[in-house]
């Protein structure tokens, strides 16, 4: 009885693992990180790929299952699968395309975060700046006088690009750990400074830095929640 027992508990385990791992786990997960995130995450090209392909042979099934004798609710349950996997791919996207919007000029300049976006999402940015470039000279700055008609700095003395507006990755974010970690830097300073380094043991939750954690989470080591 007793190796039966660790059977059905070696099989529960595989199977949570194997639920952990689909695909619209995997998006669910993706979300959450764009969700809690202050800056703009890399694209997930080959998942958002597979779960198009997915949503098509979805829609496909329902289909071929409404024009047959099919169940009333295992047609449902196919539909209810879908709608899911739709809302998710959707919040995804929209949550990604207002961080553009908010900090498109910022995104632009930037290699690391234009190199984060898809090929779409390039297209969206490039005409969202053209756009308010147009908006703004003709509305504002061709009034003003020549010194102050930039759209990315307050006057040409300017040093920087002091209109742009950047993510704040000072922002706390709720966040848990995939395995233990260790050596994580909570403030600036020495690398090789002990008293600010800090532990995580995976499964707990922690309300920490963004900065501190964001090349965890860009490893997929740190999700945010």
């Amino acid at each position: 009885m007793a190796s039966s027992s660790g059977n059905e508990g070696d099989s529960m385990e595989d199977y949570e693992a194997l639920i952990s791992t689909t695909d619209v786990e995997l998006l669910k997960r993706a979300w959450r990180n764009e969700k809690a995130a202050p800056e703009v995450l890399r694209f997930e090209f080959q998942l958002i790929s597979r779960l198009r392909e997915q949503i098509e042979l979805m829609e496909e099934t329902i289909q071929d299952k409404s024009t047959a004798a099919t169940d009333p609710l295992s047609l449902s349950l196919y539909q209810m699968d879908l709608d899911r996997t739709l809302f998710l791919l959707r919040s995804y996207l929209r949550i990604r395309i207002q961080k553009i919007e908010k900090y498109m000029f910022h995104i632009r300049k930037t290699n690391e975060l234009w190199n984060r976006l898809s090929k779409d999402e390039k297209e969206f940015t490039n005409a969202c700046i053209e756009d308010l470039k147009q908006h703004l000279e003709e509305s504002v700055l061709s009034k003003l006088p020549e010194n102050y008609q930039s759209v990315l700095k307050q006057s040409v003395t300017s040093g920087e690009d002091d209109m742009v507006p950047e993510p704040q990755l000072d922002t706390f974010v709720l966040c848990r750990s995939k395995e233990y970690l260790t050596g994580i830097q909570l403030e600036d300073g020495p690398v090789d400074d002990r008293s600010k380094l800090f532990e995580m043991e995976p499964g707990v939750l922690h309300f920490i830095c963004y900065k501190s954690i964001k090349a965890l989470v860009e490893s997929g080591k740190i999700d945010l929640l």
